[in-house]
């Protein structure tokens, strides 16, 4: 292997994946992007074509390869979405459309199998305990885990579950794609809520919760580190990318795991901020413990003897996507023509309307919302609109209003870690807008350090971890790619701290009329 090869990394994320070549040291050489489908269904489905994501990835690698004339790569990392469920079949091949992370049809199943008394916030004391103890977290009640997804089809499509051999999330069943082989990572699994996290280095299924959900071990992966090399790359998955087989392929991790690692915020307590479709705020920490009530915990990471504290918000670039699709330019008898470079229009507009945007609040709970509270029936909305409120004040809510529901993650973030986070580093393609970027400096009060090609931080991620595991790279030596610093300005921080108040309280007093709306 000649040390100048560089990755071929894979980020499939929920719009597409992304695929890049990237060196050693986590440069980005060059990369394509290739879009995919997102169907959503009645009562709370969300599902892609595992397929899709397949012939996506070898159309982008093919335009890479064929643009940059590399087809030697030294490996290959992939890395996800997290928090979905592929049904494979005995010949590898997906039995249904991948369930995704948004998916919360298996709410009801996760609701009956925690059941118990005495009840802790929806949870039987002692099944909760159980949980607790051996993950650090316990199933959301939101439905929208692996497990709630598992448990779903096997009460609704029981030929599905019967004849599936294997359940993986999308990072797995692509690495099965290219190498054969199906394993999951320390990291990957833990949504399944079935392994004993204790001993970090040793993550293994716990027979007490296999016998307590019934989900048979057979059916799921063997576990490794995400630093382990799963196996050489299929001749017949290398014709696919467009590369030469055999380069050993990682294991690797998922979304919110390589990302941080990509981000550089590889030592304890130093955060990534990032919003993507969904938004998240995770670091690194010597510790394992657990947030029940604002569902989070610290879960097994890609760095070995590391937890993440990990969480989620539901929707963040998603707001923006609708905006655009669903209010500005709908495919209807009133739209006009979406204007091309959109996104440089949206923060010229922003960038001219006052902080806090006349005390319009946006709330971004478009499909309910996972951390910092877990309420699957919550939605978004516009608040406190007059007959004087303007587009663009609308426009710029909405961006606020995103930065407002990290503000509240933020905090429940610092009470878990019992001090506040180090460097919070900005990652995703929110985080390409320098507006947006100083929207979040001033609602957070803290400095936000833009991480350079912040929309491939996964890719970068998966990258380095596929480095350490060839030994071309290890963590200590990561840093954070830093290509601005967008620092807070107390007076709109002032503006700030009291539409965040009233953010707060929106929700606490309209939560019980979303669940009457929205209740199944």
């Amino acid at each position: 292997m000649k040390p100048d090869m560089p990755i071929l990394a894979i980020d499939l994320g929920t719009s597409g994946p992304k695929v890049a070549l990237v060196t050693a040291a986590g440069e980005i050489l060059a990369w394509e992007f290739e879009p995919v489908r997102l169907t959503l269904l009645p009562n709370g489905g969300a599902e892609q074509h595992a397929e899709e994501w397949w012939e996506a990835i070898g159309r982008a690698a093919r335009r890479l390869t064929a643009a940059t004339g590399i087809t030697r790569v030294a490996a290959v990392g992939a890395t996800a979405q997290w928090s979905g469920t592929v049904a494979v079949g005995d010949d590898h091949q997906p039995l249904i459309n991948a369930i995704i992370w948004m998916d919360s049809r298996g709410a009801p199943d996760i609701r009956a199998l925690v059941a118990g008394r005495p009840t802790i916030a929806g949870y039987g004391a002692t099944k909760l305990m159980t949980w607790i103890r051996l993950t650090g977290g316990a199933p959301g009640l939101a439905g929208k885990d692996p497990l709630a997804h598992i448990l779903y089809l096997r009460r609704a499509h029981p030929d599905v579950y019967r004849a599936t051999s294997v359940f993986l999330e999308p990072k797995d069943y692509i690495n099965l794609r290219l190498t054969g082989v199906r394993a999951a990572s320390f990291d990957s699994i833990t949504l399944h809520w079935l392994t004993d996290n204790r001993a970090i280095d040793r993550v293994d299924y716990a027979p007490q919760l296999l016998a307590l959900t019934g989900v048979e071990r057979a059916k799921l992966p063997h576990l490794r580190r995400a630093i382990d090399v799963l196996g050489p790359l299929t001749a017949d998955a290398a014709m696919h990318l467009g590369v030469e087989p055999g380069a050993p392929v990682a294991v690797g991790s998922s979304d919110i795991h390589s990302a941080a690692v990509g981000a550089g915020a590889v030592r304890d307590y130093d955060a990534n901020l990032y919003v993507g479709t969904s938004s998240w705020l995770v670091c690194h920490v010597p510790f394992k413990r657990t947030d029940l009530l604002h569902n989070m915990a610290s879960l097994p990471s890609a760095i070995p003897g590391k937890y993440l504290l990990t969480n989620e918000q539901e929707c963040a670039g998603a707001c923006i996507t609708f905006l655009r699709d669903n209010l500005l330019f709908p495919d209807d008898e009133f739209t006009t023509s979406r204007p091309e470079r959109f996104y440089d229009l949206l923060d010229r507009i922003v960038e001219r309307e006052a902080p806090g945007s006349g005390g319009v609040i946006f709330t971004p709970w478009l499909y309910g919302e996972r951390t910092p509270v877990e309420d699957h029936t919550v939605r978004g909305g516009f608040h406190n609109l007059s007959l004087t409120t303007t587009r663009a004040q609308m426009v710029r809510a909405v961006m606020e209003g995103v930065a407002y529901n990290m503000r509240w993650l933020r905090d429940a973030v610092q009470r878990c870690l019992r001090r506040p986070p180090g460097a919070i580093i900005i990652t995703g393609g929110g985080a390409q807008s320098a507006v947006w970027g100083q929207i979040f400096a001033d609602v957070l009060g803290r400095p936000i350090h833009q991480a350079s090609h912040p929309i491939l931080a996964n890719a970068r991620g998966a990258a380095l971890i596929a480095a350490v595991a060839i030994g071309r790279r290890s963590f200590s030596d990561i840093v954070a790619p830093i290509a601005a610093v967008h620092r807070p300005r107390p007076e709109h921080t002032r503006i700030y701290d009291e539409l965040f108040r009233a953010f707060i309280r929106i929700y606490r007093q309209n939560r019980d009329i979303y669940a009457r709306l929205n209740r199944r």
